[in-house]
């Protein structure tokens, strides 16, 4: 997905105001996230309404109070707070505003996949699911039709798939599949194996000790994690004698460096600016 500035700034600000709702207990990111889903469907069948929601004329204040008015009491309140977010900020265009809305409800979804340990599962679904459209050309051709009726394609999806794959993975494929161009349902699929991907690499966390550490000790260091992380958190453990003592632990792109060798090199950096 490619957003110019203005565009990118707003997802990013939507993206905040979902982790904060994801964050409640009280909320359920497999529904914040079909409900989500279920608004850049209507958005993609209703123009007017799109450009509507995405009018840089209109004050934020007003494209808020009109997405209210259209879906307070048919939504969630945890997805209104995320489309107050959307519909109160700047977007290029009102393709981008949809497109940066689907982006919201896939991470949603994800996040329910986290959250109930499921992630891996519908990664390697999702890669199963992109080998089979990529091997069958006619499969392809039939779910990319232009001409097909999103009604008919979402039955052959469910047909497929149904009852063997996870809830968050056929939801993730049927809507896909609803929003092809031509000939885009495997591009599309092959986006939503790397964005599960990296949701997998966060939700592992590589540890590298100076000691071999105890099956206690493994699981205190794994319940320290969840609880940092707010979803269950795998260790892959390996045992490195050069750090000298304590641990690093690495879960996608944070790095918690708590070595000897890596306190001696934070001792010599603040030596050395000193």
């Amino acid at each position: 997905m490619t957003l110019h500035a203005a565009s990118r700034e707003a997802l990013g600000l939507a993206e905040e105001r979902l982790g904060e709702v994801l964050a409640d207990a009280g909320a359920d990111a497999a529904t914040v996230g079909d409900e989500l889903l279920s608004v850049v469907d209507l958005l993609d069948r209703e123009i007017g309404l799109r450009r509507a929601v995405s009018d840089a004329s209109a004050t934020p204040e007003s494209r808020t109070a009109l997405v209210r008015r259209l879906f307070d009491g048919k939504l969630s309140e945890p997805a209104l707070k995320v489309l107050d977010a959307v519909a109160g900020s700047r977007w290029s265009s009102p393709r981008e505003l949809t497109d940066g809305l689907e982006s919201l409800g896939r991470s949603a979804l994800l996040t329910s996949a986290e959250k109930t340990g499921n992630v891996d599962t519908v990664e390697s679904q999702l890669f199963q699911v992109a080998r089979v459209v990529a091997n069958h050309p006619e499969l392809e051709a039939a779910l990319s039709d232009l001409t097909g009726s999103a009604d008919a394609k979402r039955t052959l999806v469910r047909g497929l798939f149904a009852d063997k794959v996870d809830v968050v993975t056929e939801t993730l494929v049927e809507q896909v599949v609803r929003r092809a161009k031509g000939r885009g349902v495997g591009v599309g699929l092959d986006k939503l194996v790397k964005l599960a991907a990296e949701r997998r690499e966060r939700s592992v966390a590589y540890v590298t000790s100076a000691n071999a550490l105890s099956d206690e000790q493994v699981a205190q260091l794994s319940a320290k994690l969840d609880d940092i992380y707010g979803r269950p958190i795998a260790l892959h453990v390996e045992v490195d004698p050069r750090l000298g003592g304590g641990l690093v632990v690495r879960v996608g792109d944070e790095v918690i460096d708590g070595s000897a060798a890596g306190q001696l090199a934070a001792l010599r950096r603040r030596l050395a600016r000193a």
